[in-house]
């Protein structure tokens, strides 16, 4: 008998072991959904969610275990369409309105087709598997064909470049500190992939929870696989025109993210850490000073007392409810941190609450599990179980409720464990599962995301009518629901630079737009061109926070010299006059599932290989396009900008797409290109979300060609009147006809919003002999305030502004 090992898992064949479903022999259609039956006892059930989304769901004895997900969003409801149904002499065909089915008799291998009968995913093996003798069940493997033409995307956090055709993956949630462009696996786990070649677009969602590794092309280049060291073989196949609508697929499925507040989206100082409160205070004080935006700051572990989560160390903050109440005062939300493992002290209540309820998890034979982190030993509460979610959820009452904390960030919940070499608690460790027990091998990969839900839970509880913050490092599918992310513990190099912007596009097209890095890099000490380099790629990034280790040396923005302070400041400033738009595109993402952050190839356009191959420029929502600077010593760029007209967002040149070009990139200049006919909202500069009531908003109107629509989303900035209709939500329609720019506003009437009126500026006007109207009233004056651009003030209702030229 041949014992399975890790080195046995990691290979595709398993030639004298694998099993294949047999025969067909019968059929049988249910409400919703169908069973095809073989004659080894092996079943294929096929669920048709939507037209768009079907689930594919395979056993292999006969019978299906208790159907339950943690990825599938409990709000989401399967609209079951009728579909079509017919035997052939070979196989089996299922049609939606959308995409065709075809069922082989033999294996029971599926290929699927759009309705032009195009070729979209092919069998190879198919669903195959192999009894696991050594922990029971089965290792599950599917393997299909790949076309030459074919590229693919997605799974989470992989540092990978975008197109991961050719590569191997493992998922297995893993504390890397100091990781590399080849490190693998990573924090998150998050088993999506996009296929697209010659506009034929799907994703495939894996959802299983155990150790999961895919091959797309690497050990054969023809052959893409996935498979699982336990579990079911259970898919979904996501159809879409287009990539950015296989996003929305998977968002309609997995769930969307809930609006953050507006002062989330802004510069957030952390380090690890800041401390005592003297300290705390120096620093958000200096960042007023020196005139830096910014919105938060966070207490890394050394608040507590020893370690011990839920407690403050007295000496070093003595009254941490008028520290945090000050702080607010000054215009910064407080973050502090709250780590999993709970350390071993009969003194301590929180243990004490755990071991009288035992909420901590147990190995088989009933011990304790127990293993070294921060505090010391500890014990690690089971959050797959409800009544120990509830309890968490209880004990931030103190933290948000009566001290005051703005946000929880949640770390070291893959979980990690210290001086082990799996790095986490043992296999055989129990969980509850909600009600399904089993191992840590199945729970492991969602502990993270388990323990982040019951967090958030407790810090909305006692929040009162305010929008939280919540961060986790590991987490799974569906985490966007509960969480803003970051990408762990980075190097403060060039390189981690560019692997920053690979993870953050790949995080956002698998559902978790709410991403960021550890700007500067956490391990070791930038120079002051990288810290600058950092910051203007940190600033397209929903969650904006510098974070560094203090055994490093200092990484605050004045830490380089005024040279570079400056810099920086310039470069927050362009953040927070863009937070409209930040907050827009948040909006949308919240409502369609659309990602925020984008690689060009999810951005409608012809799938042309300087799209799809394109690990440099990136978009921000719709209509913002951002190229970042990743080479020391850079004066000037090659930047691709595609189908269409853009203008550069800082000096207003034009350009024409689907071309290279020579951008210059000084040290002072950020490449970011605005889509001609695009209305950009901006708010002129605070230094905190709040500071100053918003009287006015400034639109920056770009001249197009034909007709653009553009969206600005305006609530309360915080708070949860926006889910009863408190919000506006305006569409702008501009549109150029031979000599004349026409600008069209349409909203909601059911929300008074704080602005009066609009600075509006538009660029791109080919002359300063104007005729303006704003709803049939001539406009005698306006502002030229350089060349192209011309600057006038609007009421905020106005209905339509002609341009004549």
């Amino acid at each position: 008998m041949l014992e399975l090992t890790d080195a046995h898992h990691h290979r595709v064949h398993y030639e004298s072991f694998e099993k294949y479903p047999g025969t067909f022999v019968s059929f049988e259609i249910k409400d919703h959904w169908i069973d095809i039956f073989a004659d080894n006892n092996s079943i294929l059930r096929i669920y048709i969610l939507t037209n768009q989304i079907i689930r594919f769901r395979y056993a292999v004895n006969s019978f299906f275990p208790p159907d339950f997900s943690y990825a599938i969003d409990p709000s989401f409801t399967p609209e079951y369409p009728t579909f079509r149904f017919l035997e052939k002499k070979d196989f089996l065909i299922i049609k939606t309105t959308k995409i065709k089915i075809v069922i082989h008799k033999k294996h029971l291998l599926v290929n699927v087709y759009d309705l032009k009968n195009n070729l979209l995913s092919a069998d190879e093996k198919g669903f195959h598997w192999e009894n696991d003798l050594k922990n029971g069940g089965e290792v599950v493997k599917m393997s299909k064909y790949t076309f030459q033409d074919e590229s693919f995307f997605g799974l989470g956090d992989k540092t990978s470049l975008q197109n991961i055709k050719g590569k191997r993956f493992t998922m297995w949630g893993t504390d890397q500190f100091g990781y590399k462009a080849d490190t693998d696996p990573l924090y998150k786990n998050i088993n999506l992939t996009y296929s697209t070649r010659k506009n034929k677009t799907f994703a495939i969602f894996f959802d299983n929870t155990f150790r999961t590794y895919y091959d797309l092309g690497y050990e054969r280049n023809n052959i893409y696989s996935f498979w699982s060291e336990g579990g079911e073989m259970n898919y979904y196949f996501l159809y879409g025109e287009d990539l950015l609508n296989v996003s929305a697929q998977y968002a309609l499925l997995t769930g969307k993210a809930e609006m953050p507040p507006m002062w989330a989206l802004g510069y957030q100082q952390c380090k690890w850490s800041y401390y005592p409160e003297q300290k705390v205070k120096e620093i958000t004080s200096k960042l007023r000073e020196v005139k830096i935006p910014c919105d938060s700051i966070y207490l890394d572990i050394d608040y507590m007392e020893g370690f011990r989560c839920f407690t403050w160390d007295k000496e070093k903050f003595p009254n941490p409810k008028k520290m945090i109440s000050e702080l607010k005062e000054n215009g910064f939300k407080t973050v502090a941190i709250i780590d999993p493992g709970i350390k071993i002290d009969s003194d301590y209540q929180i243990f004490k609450e755990g071991i009288e309820n035992e909420y901590f998890c147990k190995r088989t034979d009933g011990p304790y599990a127990q293993g070294r982190v921060w505090p010391g030993e500890c014990y690690f509460p089971d959050f797959t179980n409800p009544e120990v979610r509830e309890w968490w959820a209880g004990l931030f009452q103190d933290l948000i409720e009566n001290i005051g904390l703005a946000g929880i960030w949640n770390d070291m919940n893959e979980p990690a464990i210290f001086d082990v070499p799996s790095k986490t608690l043992p296999m055989d460790v129990r969980h509850d599962y909600d009600g399904h027990p089993c191992s840590h091998r199945k729970a492991h990969n969602i502990y993270g995301m388990q323990m982040t839900r019951a967090t958030a839970e407790g810090v909305k509880r006692f929040g009162g009518n305010k929008r939280p913050l919540l961060i986790t490092r590991s987490g799974s599918a569906g985490m966007q629901r509960f969480t803003s992310v970051w990408t762990g513990d980075n190097l403060a190099s060039w390189e981690h630079l560019f692997i920053a912007h690979m993870q953050t596009l790949r995080l956002s097209i698998s559902g978790v737009s709410f991403c960021g890095s550890d700007v500067g890099g956490f391990i070791d000490q930038p120079d002051g061109e990288l810290f600058v380099r950092w910051m203007q790629l940190a600033i397209f990034h929903p969650f904006f926070r510098n974070h560094s280790s203090g055994d490093h040396g200092d990484q605050e923005p004045w830490s380089f010299g005024d040279e570079y302070l400056a810099l920086v400041r310039k470069a927050i400033e362009t953040r927070y006059a863009l937070l409209p738009y930040m907050y827009t595109c948040f909006y949308d993402h919240c409502i369609t599932g659309k990602p925020i952050l984008r690689p060009l190839a999810f951005s409608n356009i012809e799938n042309e290989s300087n799209i799809i191959n394109n690990n440099q420029e990136a978009f921000l929502g719709d209509h913002l396009i951002f190229s970042p600077v990743f080479k020391k010593g850079t004066l000037s760029k090659s930047v691709f900008l595609p189908k269409g007209f853009w203008y550069d967002y800082m000096d207003n040149k034009l350009y024409s797409g689907n071309a290279i070009y020579e951008i210059d990139a000084k040290l002072d200049k950020i490449p970011v290109f605005a889509r001609a006919g695009s209305v950009i909202p901006n708010f002129h500069v605070m230094q905190y979300v709040g500071e100053k009531k918003i009287n006015e908003v400034i639109l920056k109107i770009f001249v197009g060609k034909g007709k653009t629509r553009s969206q600005f989303y305006h609530d309360d900035l915080d708070g949860n009147q926006y889910k009863e209709g408190q919000y506006r939500h305006t569409i702008f329609e501009t549109e150029r006809k031979a000599n004349c720019f026409f600008i069209q506003q349409s909203f909601n009437l059911d929300y008074e919003p704080s602005y009066i009126k609009y600075l509006i500026q538009i660029i791109g006007v080919p002359n300063r002999n104007l005729t303006i109207e704003i709803d049939g009233q001539l406009i005698p004056k306006y502002a030229s305030i350089e060349k192209n651009i011309i600057e006038i003030s609007a009421q905020r209702d106005f209905k339509m502004i002609g341009i004549q030229f």
